[in-house]
């Protein structure tokens, strides 16, 4: 690396610490901790202040599993595991439905509210109590993950237990992709076959499956035999999925001693979703595409999310680090810049979540059911370790 690169990672990896630190934990310890109910308020107005009291089930796993997160590779802040302990308390004891399968969304004090066809509530919840007991050094809580691991695959394997998204038989990207992480989470604090078997048959399913050479792009919906669906819907592509499905690739091939065959499905996915994802005219990761160039039929298609642009500065470094290709250093560099222009709010602290194509704020909330403190922190965090293995390479 040149000096000049050098120097920019190093600007990076202390940007991400102090925003990690002073603004973004900040933030939602102040305005979002329920310090009466236990877990974490989401609905927050620009300023913090709370516009609905109604609880994600998915960010009290998120935000458990940031916070334990943050205490081990940051610094040891009580007050962060503390935080994490009181998101896993309140999942643990509100919501859990009679059936085992978890809420999508209860009240503050934990009465349900509604129930959804998706397993994704299990899945952060299984990434907190992991990360947890690797925070807190108590193995009680990576027995609990795995424990939940287990009957989250059975609840996917059960005909007819989680109804089907649509009459027409399909396989979804999102889940297969997710079961990646969420192995590796669970597998760094707890061993067991089925958590390498996991990462094993959602890499094949990638593979022979999602991803489609014809149209240099992985696909979020398939026929069950990986048979491309010519509608609207079959036809979708999203740029910031695909970016987290490959750093996904590439963490799994780092655990499996860089692993070059699943180091060039990771490589290869990033590739083809920065083509696709990437704004030329105005920067940032757009939201989707059609991989005919049809238009495609989300509102939101051309909208610049928080996400796609945090899991987009992670695929490049996680990228430049298995190739020390400078193209992903650049993709990083492209990524950073952009998100760092248009999404802090300087005045309030944190990221705007919604963006115009222009990089105008379409509306200044800074939390809602699907926005809260998941990627941006998770970004910071890992991107900050990157960056100082880089430099130290």
């Amino acid at each position: 690396m040149t000096s000049e690169q050098r120097s920019f990672l190093e600007s990076c990896r202390k940007r991400y610490l102090d925003d990690l630190v002073n603004d973004i934990l900040p933030f939602w310890l102040e305005h979002g901790l329920d310090t009466v109910n236990g877990g974490v308020y989401t609905c927050l107005d620009r300023d913090g202040s709370r516009m609905d009291s109604t609880k994600s089930v998915w960010f009290q796993g998120r935000f458990g599993y940031v916070c334990a997160a943050a205490y081990r590779a940051v610094k040891p802040d009580p007050a962060w595991l503390a935080a994490s302990k009181s998101c896993i308390d309140f999942l643990e004891r509100h919501c859990f439905d009679s059936d085992g399968h978890m809420f999508f969304t209860v009240t503050a004090e934990g009465a349900p509210v509604q129930k959804r066809r998706y397993v994704f509530s299990e899945c952060f919840a299984i990434m907190a109590m992991a990360e947890y007991a690797r925070a807190a050094a108590e193995p009680a809580y990576a027995e609990k993950a795995l424990e939940l691991f287990r009957r989250t695959l059975h609840m996917l394997a059960t005909p007819g237990f989680l109804p089907p998204k649509t009459a027409t038989p399909a396989l979804g990207h999102s889940i297969t992709m997710m079961l990646i992480n969420v192995a590796l989470t669970v597998r760094r604090v707890i061993q067991a076959p089925e958590l390498d078997r996991q990462i094993d048959e959602s890499v094949r399913l990638l593979r022979e499956k999602f991803m489609h050479p014809e149209f240099e792009s992985l696909l979020e919906t398939v026929g069950p035999d990986g048979e491309f669906i010519d509608t609207c819907a079959g036809r979708t592509i999203n740029p910031g999925h695909c970016m987290e499905t490959g750093w996904f690739l590439l963490e799994a091939a780092r655990s499996r001693n860089n692993d070059p065959e699943l180091v060039r499905t990771g490589v290869q996915i990033i590739d083809w979703a920065w083509k696709w994802g990437w704004d030329e005219p105005y920067g940032g990761i757009i939201n989707f595409r059609d991989c005919r160039n049809f238009p495609p039929q989300d509102y939101s298609q051309d909208m610049k999310f928080w996400w796609p642009q945090c899991e987009t500065i992670l695929a490049g470094l996680y990228a430049f680090r298995a190739t020390g290709e400078e193209r992903f250093l650049e993709m990083h560099r492209q990524a950073h810049e952009y998100a760092y222009r248009f999404f802090p709010d300087p005045e309030f602290g944190e990221w705007y979540g919604y963006l115009h194509r222009d990089g105008s704020v379409a509306q200044p909330a800074k939390g809602n059911i699907f926005k809260g403190p998941f990627h941006i922190p998770r970004m910071m965090i890992l991107a900050a370790g990157l960056c100082s293995e880089i430099l130290h390479s």
